[in-house]
């Protein structure tokens, strides 16, 4: 790894989304931002949802994506590392990634010491949430037996199926883009929770489709990272300093 350089970090790019714009659009422009950073870049954090829909079967890889795994190799390949967080979207990740494209997957919350400065960063599904009904669908879709027999299926159904969810879903449910206010907002309130018992620096969180830098109290930040469905939004630590940025 660099010694010296910037540490990039991105989430919710849903790569494969057939709504809200060109599918294959958004992959070539997480391909080009990817090339931009890649130069100056210490190291990456790509804070899950970066796929809308990942299922991987032991033997065969979701069409698409070709670009954006190209240029992930490439990146590690030179000496950079990239570490892929798994969200509500793409967490049925198995090796492929770690194996084939050299990430480091993560597949909880992540505390990890930048510069001094104390970082915790998660995609954030279900974190600090209050809702009974969404920690029971989460359980459903992170447990192993049943996942074990989705697999089953065949590629087409499966992937079919996960796909026609997924837009649904979204379509359904929709996306909160105001800020909700302290009370009212999940990984605020999560954030809260860790600060109790852990001196953190910066929270970096995924999920919320929301750019934003919230400040619950002095010395600490909360950094919602947005998404690439609408601008593009980036969040960059240059040594001393975290920016949020629009690519």
């Amino acid at each position: 790894m660099k010694e010296l350089g910037k540490i990039y970090f991105a989430s919710d790019f849903h790569l494969g989304l057939k709504a809200g714009g060109d599918p294959a659009e958004r992959e070539k422009k997480v391909v080009k931002w990817l090339n931009a950073i890649a130069p100056d870049a210490r190291e990456i954090f790509l804070v899950g949802d970066i796929f809308d829909f990942w299922w991987e079967y032991k033997l065969v890889v979701p069409r698409g994506f070709t670009r954006f795994l190209g240029t992930v190799s490439a990146v590690t390949d030179s000496g950079i590392p990239v570490h892929f967080f798994t969200g509500n979207h793409d967490m049925w990740v198995g090796n492929y990634l770690s194996d084939e494209c050299g990430v480091k997957i993560h597949t909880s919350p992540h505390t990890q010491t930048i510069d001094g400065k104390k970082f915790h960063i998660a995609h954030g599904e279900g974190l600090g949430s209050r809702s009974t009904g969404y920690k029971i669908l989460l359980s459903i879709f992170r447990n192993r037996q049943l996942r074990a027999m989705y697999s089953m299926l065949h590629p087409r159904i499966g992937i079919g199926i996960g796909h026609k969810w997924s837009l649904n879903s979204r379509l359904g449910k929709g996306i909160t883009l105001d800020f909700l206010g302290e009370e009212k907002e999940d990984l605020i309130r999560y954030s809260r929770s860790v600060l109790e018992n852990d001196k953190i620096d910066y929270f970096i969180f995924g999920h919320r489709h929301l750019a934003l830098d919230y400040e619950p109290e002095q010395g600490s930040h909360i950094v919602f990272l947005g998404d690439w469905i609408r601008e593009g939004s980036y969040a960059e630590w240059n040594d001393s300093k975290l920016i949020l940025r629009v690519f």
